[in-house]
């Protein structure tokens, strides 16, 4: 089944969320199965980019601009070793998600629990959100 993710690209100051199309196996009834599924959807996508590196990278100048904001300019390539474990990465975002690291949206409707029953759509639009903890004290 394909799916339309929105995401934040760290330090992009045109177009800031973009809409990817992700293709996940079966059609999640539950928020934890989602998060399973693009979860494996993504590890797969990762572990195929180590197998297959671009032959020849290079970077615009709006690129490097973008990636300078971030604090990081870069190819993109993971230099390690390691492909992703699926089930590491799958139990890693099932915890960050119980813990309020991150938080999921389909359409406008805020998905609290991971057990919580969920439809969706042909239409049916998905944002994930990374949410940032500040530092400092509360007094």
């Amino acid at each position: 089944m394909k799916i339309q993710v929105n995401l934040k690209s760290i330090g992009k100051r045109r177009q800031s969320v973009k809409p990817v199309c992700c293709e996940i196996k079966g059609r999640p009834s539950t928020v934890r199965e989602l998060i399973l599924a693009v979860t494996e959807a993504g590890v797969q996508e990762y572990n195929r980019r180590m197998e297959t590196p671009e032959i020849l990278s290079y970077l615009t100048n709006d690129e490097i601009d973008d990636r300078a904001e971030s604090g990081k300019i870069s190819f993109g390539v993971n230099y390690g070793e390691h492909k992703a474990d699926l089930r590491k990465a799958q139990e890693n975002a099932l915890q960050c998600f119980e813990d309020g690291i991150y938080r999921i949206f389909l359409d406008d409707k805020s998905l609290e629990d991971p057990d919580e029953i969920i439809s969706i759509h042909d239409d049916s639009v998905f944002t994930f959100v990374r949410l940032a903890m500040l530092a400092g004290r509360m007094w």
